[in-house]
């Protein structure tokens, strides 16, 4: 039996992506429910009508808990978006039985198995013969001396599994073989040999990256455009956008649409690139297949991912639309950091930075009718920071409380939000 036509999304973790994803659906009158585990940003937003508080996609009965919520609340057929790799997997390997009670933006396991394993989608990228860093996959300590990589280095999890310091922090730098095998230590204890990657850094800081952000449907692109990371936090090794702007590079759209293409993908994903000078190549690496920090970058472009994705699972045509070329998107808290640093090492002029911090169109987290969840950004922004910090130094995160406490397991109603315009940061 089909599912009936959406009336409201549910949205499964995340943090500024399922942010935006509430705003852009509530602002046009639709319901949007929250489930989360993790961050709550998305809660505190007027467009967020109820939330719920579970243990997270990796508890086993999660999708009995799914179930649960859909049949005591009557959300049968409305369209599941995931905020974050977990809940990823967690649609992507349950998708018969999630896709009998919603209609899903996520692929199956067979295509999202491309996306969440980083030996995965490197076997699939040279397969296709996209370029990507060398990489390698040492089974032991004993094996480092020999990965023929140049330092620095960067050692990573290949997929984000769990909640420890290795995964939190995504990557760790290693300048010399003493750093590397310290580094190696510390993450075989905590993710196992079978989850490590060394890959070489390649030079060059957040303006030599860019991103293809889309949504896609049966194997073709709906919607699309290209960005460039302006500014990172940290400067010198970036975890985080801080600045991003749209712009035409064509190399980077053909390489992922052959990656995408490749899948028969559907859904909403953004893939990473970096520019490397060195052979005039942008190489492969990342694949999102959930909503991604500064996809608010779309609606400021002209294509508003979240809507279209919304269309889209509804069986709606989508008009075909070009994004417009030098929108921007900052995170306002960390691009101040992040402008203060590439001062402090003369990569910035005062007058070049008064110049970057003109107003953008659109906002990591600011919005004129939506404006509690700026107001709390803050604390929850520096305690997670901390946490990183500590997870880069490879101390344990659960020393640290977490950035937010919950007194109930489900939020009070909200009354329907009225549709208001965004509005430039």
């Amino acid at each position: 039996m089909s599912n009936p036509a959406p009336q409201g999304a549910l949205v499964l973790g995340g943090a500024h992506g399922s942010l935006e994803i509430a705003r852009s659906l509530g602002r046009r009158g639709i319901p949007v429910w929250l489930v989360t585990s993790d961050n709550p940003l998305a809660t505190l937003s007027r467009y967020v009508q109820r939330h719920f508080v579970w243990d997270g996609p990796g508890r086993d009965d999660a999708v009995a808990y799914l179930a649960d919520l859909a049949a005591r609340h009557r959300l049968h057929g409305w369209v599941l978006f995931a905020g974050g790799d977990a809940e990823v997997q967690l649609v992507a390997q349950n998708h018969e039985a999630l896709g009998a009670l919603f209609a899903l933006t996520t692929p199956a396991w067979d295509v999202v198995r491309w996306t969440l394993d980083k030996r995965a989608m490197n076997a699939r990228a040279d397969a296709l013969g996209l370029a990507q860093p060398l990489s390698c996959h040492p089974r032991s300590r004993d094996e480092l001396a020999q990965i023929g990589l140049r330092y620095p280095v960067v050692i990573k999890p290949t997929a984000y599994e769990g909640r420890n310091a290795f995964v939190m922090a995504k990557a760790w730098r290693a300048d010399d073989l003493a750093a590397l095998t310290a580094r190696y230590d510390k993450a075989e204890a905590l993710a196992g040999p079978d989850r490590i990657m060394v890959q070489e850094l390649i030079p060059g800081d957040g303006r030599s990256q860019f991103s293809y952000a889309a949504v896609w449907e049966r194997g073709a692109p709906v919607a699309a455009l290209v960005a460039r990371r302006g500014r990172q936090y940290p400067v010198d090794f970036g975890f985080t956008s801080t600045y991003v702007e749209t712009v035409a590079v064509q190399e980077v759209e053909d390489a992922a649409c052959r990656f995408l293409a490749s899948l028969d993908y559907s859904g909403l994903v953004e893939i990473e690139f970096k520019y490397d000078a060195r052979d005039s190549t942008y190489k492969i690496l990342d694949v999102n297949t959930r909503s991604w920090t500064w996809i608010a970058l779309g609606a400021a472009a002209g294509i508003d991912f979240a809507a279209i994705q919304w269309q889209v699972a509804c069986g709606e045509r989508v008009a075909p639309a070009a994004p417009r070329q030098g929108a921007a998107w900052r995170y306002l808290s960390r691009d101040l950091v992040a402008v203060a640093q590439e001062m402090l090492f003369g990569a910035l002029s005062v007058a070049d930075a008064a110049r970057s911090l003109r107003p953008s169109a659109a906002s990591a987290v600011f919005a004129w009718d939506d404006p509690v969840p700026a107001m709390l950004d803050l604390p929850v922004v520096a305690a997670r920071i901390v946490k990183r910090r500590l997870a880069r130094a490879g101390v344990s995160p659960a020393a640290v409380p977490p950035p937010h406490t919950f007194t109930s397991s489900v939020a009070p109603s909200k009354s329907p939000a009225r549709t208001a315009p965004a509005s430039p940061q």
